[in-house]
């Protein structure tokens, strides 16, 4: 069967909406973030005081404490999304059993074996995006671990203080794309709820899509949170 037969258009409207404002959304955020607008942006500079004071203190042990801690969540959603994958993988497996929960859903849309497995290839590689942008936050904090490991002493930085400035830099650098990159894989769970609302029905995906795209404007924009950060 070709392909473009397969789904109604509906469905492949539902598709265009949720991967348009999701990479839509991804652009607007990421230019917020360039003007200081977003909580990312905010957050990243207390990443640069968090070098500035990292630059002046000798021994640098919480720093590593710091970096470690904050690694931990990339790789805890790493391990999580593997899982995931596991389980979609499974059900792939068994498509035909799974066709017959889906239709005894409530509001659920009739479908067949084969648009049922597109639906849960198209969430399969939801979470294989996410995975990789987790796994590389993860690595990411290791280079910041190793940035800090290798960061000239407060007497050396004193001696010349024309390193001090560039270096911090770097490091806040590093630390705000190790920030940015699991906040991209975090977004690709949002929208796998939205996602989710495919299996009830096109129509049911949009809505979701949109209500998706909400919370986190709302969130990155607009939330109590940003204002405290701000003061």
């Amino acid at each position: 069967m070709n392909l473009l037969e397969l789904l109604p258009w509906k469905d492949w409207l539902a598709l265009v909406v949720l991967f348009g404002l999701w990479a839509g959304y991804a652009l607007f955020a990421r230019r917020g973030a360039r003007h200081g607008q977003t909580l990312l942006a905010t957050t990243n500079r207390y990443r640069l005081r968090w070098m500035q004071q990292t630059s002046s203190r000798d021994p640098r042990m919480l720093d590593g404490l710091i970096t470690q801690s904050l690694s931990h969540t990339p790789s805890f959603f790493c391990s999580t999304t593997i899982l995931i994958i596991g389980g979609l993988l499974a059900v792939l497996g068994t498509t035909e059993k799974a066709a017959g929960l889906v239709e005894d859903m409530p509001f659920a849309q009739t479908t067949t074996v084969q648009v049922l497995e597109l639906k849960l290839v198209v969430m399969v590689g939801i979470f294989v995006y996410a995975f990789f942008r987790f796994s590389w936050s993860m690595r990411l904090y290791t280079f910041v671990a190793l940035v800090i490991g290798a960061m000239p002493s407060p007497e050396a930085f004193d001696a010349d203080p024309a390193q001090r400035q560039p270096y911090i830099e770097r490091a806040a650098t590093l630390v705000a794309n190790a920030a940015e990159t699991f906040n991209d894989g975090l977004r690709a769970y949002y929208f796998s709820f939205a996602a989710l609302a495919w299996f009830f029905s096109p129509i049911a995906m949009m809505v979701a899509t949109v209500l998706v795209v909400e919370v986190l404007y709302t969130r990155e924009f607009h939330s109590r949170e940003l204002a405290i950060l701000k003061g």
